[in-house]
């Protein structure tokens, strides 16, 4: 069994479970509301089974309305790759940061060109 964020992290490898997260942000849709994009492409048990992958890790709710299945977003899982994602984030910034304090010490100032004197005729003819 993988851990919550692994299994997110798969969740969301792939672009047509994005695709119908993307559609839930908006409010929750039935089956076949969030189907009916994706089925130039493939069939209503193909989008099915993304929906189970996405209820699995926990990113979709199903619920049951007489013969209505309205599906929800749910964020909660979104929040911990976000709080895992944060972490790297401020390494890489502290990173960064370090690189850019090193470089200044390593390049010159940039000084503005000057002008040489005009050359001067030294030849009396």
């Amino acid at each position: 069994m993988q851990d919550p964020l692994s299994q997110t992290f798969s969740a969301l490898a792939d672009p047509t479970r994005r695709a119908i997260l993307a559609r839930l942000r908006r409010g929750e849709a039935s089956v076949s509301e969030l189907a009916e994009p994706f089925l130039g492409q493939m069939t209503l048990p193909g989008v099915t089974k993304h929906l189970k992958v996405l209820e699995k890790a926990g990113l979709v709710t199903k619920g049951r309305e007489a013969q209505w299945r309205p599906c929800t977003l749910n964020t909660e899982p979104l929040n911990d790759v976000a709080a895992w994602m944060d972490e790297y984030r401020a390494h890489m910034e502290a990173s960064l940061d370090r690189l850019g304090e090193y470089l200044k010490t390593v390049t010159k100032p940039a000084t503005t060109p000057t002008t040489s004197p005009a050359p001067t005729d030294d030849h009396h003819g």
